[in-house]
């Protein structure tokens, strides 16, 4: 009986240790800071796939002239890939990479306080990216069709109750409906694909910052209590 009380001791000191090791405030501190320059050194080439993908969708067929006269797809003249997952998420990924080893519980506060404020835009920012992504996949793309009429600039492709339910699971719609720009489908498909991917991992990052720097607040570093005692002389 002994030897069992013996190890079921030695399991609790070692869980004890082990959670004491894991929540350490200079180890959460450390990891927490890390975790925050990671973040913006991924949110870099994000950023710029979703402007480089946003000013290839408002050149489709690489032909300027579809933009100005206006014959481009609705949702990459909102150009949300440049400036909300692009060029703003640029902008404030440089306050995660600046973070650095403060000294002191206050300053670290400080710290995490400060960044909380450009994670939450850079969540924003891409959400809205991702779901105008989303919903210019599922309505498909500005382009020249036939119509009773004659032909017609429209977006002849998304869903409708009387006649499909959209083109992303029918590749027979993919050709053949859309005669300008050439193989506008597949571009948009592709682009937007890319651009909502992305936009998608920027917000997981957000995210996932945004808990981190609560973790932070949480478990950082405590204000140290240490008296200074009356010098003997």
């Amino acid at each position: 009986m002994l030897p069992f009380m013996a190890v079921g001791v030695s399991l609790c000191r070692l869980k004890v240790w082990f959670l004491w090791w894991v929540f350490s405030q200079q180890r959460v501190k450390m990891c927490v800071l890390r975790c925050v320059r990671c973040v913006g050194v991924l949110l870099v080439p994000t950023a710029i796939v979703c402007m480089l993908s946003n000013i290839l969708l408002l050149l489709p067929d690489l032909d300027p002239h579809f933009l100005l006269e206006g014959h481009v797809t609705r949702e990459a003249t909102w150009a949300t890939g440049l400036w909300a997952s692009g060029l703003l998420v640029l902008v404030k990924s440089r306050h995660f990479l600046r973070g650095s080893e403060t000294k002191g519980c206050w300053e670290f506060r400080s710290q995490m306080l400060a960044q909380l404020p450009p994670s939450l835009v850079c969540l924003l920012a891409a959400g809205l990216c991702l779901l105008v992504s989303a919903t210019a996949l599922v309505q498909g793309p500005l382009c020249l069709h036939e119509t009773p009429s004659g032909l017609a600039w429209g977006v002849p492709l998304q869903p409708l109750p009387d006649r499909h339910a959209g083109y992303l699971y029918n590749q027979t719609l993919w050709t053949g409906v859309c005669l300008q720009p050439r193989g506008v489908v597949q571009w948009n498909l592709v682009l937007f694909s890319v651009m909502g991917a992305a936009s998608g991992l920027q917000a997981l990052l957000c995210g996932a910052n945004v808990c981190n720097l609560l973790l932070g607040l949480v478990l950082g570093p405590r204000p140290s209590h240490n008296k200074v005692g009356p010098v003997s002389v």
